[in-house]
């Protein structure tokens, strides 16, 4: 998770804060720039971010914004591919299973970016908890291993509704690369449509793809 290690107000009235120096590039950036990354690399760095989003759901916190462009891989020290989670401008507490906060669903469904929102945000079914990053950490696994996002679409409401009715296509059918069915079944398992189908939290999902 990033490091923030101050904040305040100029004398101008300006809110700042200052987080650490990060050399890098962000994920969506990277694939871009070199094309779809090997699985055992994809698995590497999704895993780290696993890391970061169990420590913020302990905390009852859902980031809600899990894309690859707030997923920066970078040299940390002597460690290379050292994923750094960014972007908690959308986070929300998790309140007594969500239920306590009626405003967490309606608010998710206008805010977000909708090729990596979960289905909850405009079904309301089910509601949002932090099995929702589970959903958005499978969209960025789509995007690292194909290049692809998992659904596209002319508007950001048709998406949403893919996203919310569609079928996803496995990775390994859109990939230059020999992805393994194995880890195609990862990737589907976190883009279902219903929560409680999915891994249950990042800890099980990051254990799953070490396996």
């Amino acid at each position: 998770t990033v490091d923030i290690y101050d904040y305040g107000i100029t004398p101008e009235g300006t809110f700042y804060y200052v987080m650490e120096l990060l050399n890098g590039i962000d994920m969506e950036t990277l694939v871009k720039r070199f094309g779809p990354i090997e699985p055992e690399r994809a698995v590497f760095m999704l895993m780290q971010a696993c890391h970061s989003l169990h420590e913020a759901h302990r905390r009852q916190l859902i980031h809600r914004d899990i894309k690859p462009a707030n997923l920066f891989v970078c040299q940390y020290g002597e460690d290379h591919d050292f994923v750094k989670v960014l972007d908690f401008g959308l986070v929300k507490h998790d309140e007594a299973g969500d239920e306590a906060d009626p405003m967490l669903t309606r608010e998710g469904s206008i805010t977000g970016t909708p090729a990596y929102m979960y289905p909850e945000a405009i079904n309301d079914t089910s509601p949002v908890d932090h099995r929702c990053d589970i959903y958005s950490m499978g969209c960025v696994a789509y995007w690292l291993l194909t290049g692809e996002l998992v659904f596209t679409a002319e508007t950001p409401l048709a998406m949403l509704t893919q996203h919310a009715t569609a079928e996803p296509v496995p990775p390994s059918e859109r990939s230059e690369l020999e992805i393994p069915a194995a880890l195609d079944d990862v990737v589907l398992a976190c883009l279902a449509k219903q929560p409680d189908d999915r891994p249950a939290g990042a800890d099980e999902l990051a254990e799953r793809l070490e396996r």
